[in-house]
């Protein structure tokens, strides 16, 4: 399979999911738990997805001081609940810094 069959694939794909998502009953949207899943799945995908850019490097855990201390003083702005901009550019700085030391 070429690669313009993948990406053609995955158009459809990522196409046939929202459409589906619009024939989902509403009393089935409606429903608490739904709702709170829907309220929680996201959070939870990008906090996945942050652990992992921060331990992993290709398929192995990489414990990488720089990048280690950008999460972790990430983490504490969020837990003090920075603005997200204030975020990013104090995990950033922090990495940079270790870095060029």
């Amino acid at each position: 399979m070429n690669l313009w069959a993948l990406v053609i694939a995955t158009i459809v794909g990522c196409y046939l999911l929202k459409l589906a998502g619009y024939l989902v009953p509403a009393r089935v949207l409606d429903h608490p738990r739904t709702r709170r899943l829907v309220e929680l799945l996201p959070v939870a995908l990008l906090a996945a997805l942050v652990v992992v850019e921060a331990l992993a490097n290709g398929r192995h855990l990489e414990f990488n001081g720089p990048r280690l201390a950008g999460f972790a003083v990430g983490a504490v702005a969020v837990w003090r609940r920075a603005p997200f901009l204030v975020v990013v550019v104090a995990a950033a700085v922090t990495a940079a810094l270790l870095r060029l030391a």
